[in-house]
């Protein structure tokens, strides 16, 4: 699953390949939770990637996030709706 993430005052995206397994749901409810919280407060969008490693944008710098759908949903060619 891939998840894009724009960052205010940047123009480049940052993208960032999940395992297929995620459960997109909990994904999206953790990325509102952290980007509901005030930005005094100081909240931390961490996601871990395919391999590992984890990448972590302060809530207050999120300007968008797009969650893609798992490889299994994405249809190519002819018999794509």
């Amino acid at each position: 699953m891939d998840v894009r993430i724009g960052i205010v005052q940047s123009m480049k995206e940052l993208e960032v390949e999940l395992p297929e397994d995620t459960d997109r749901d909990k994904l999206v409810s953790e990325i509102e939770s952290v980007l509901a919280e005030p930005s005094d407060a100081g909240g931390v969008l961490w996601l871990t990637d395919r391999k590992g490693r984890k990448v972590g944008v302060p809530g207050s710098r999120v300007a968008y996030v797009e969650v893609g759908a798992p490889s299994a949903e994405r249809r190519v060619g002819f018999g794509a709706p």
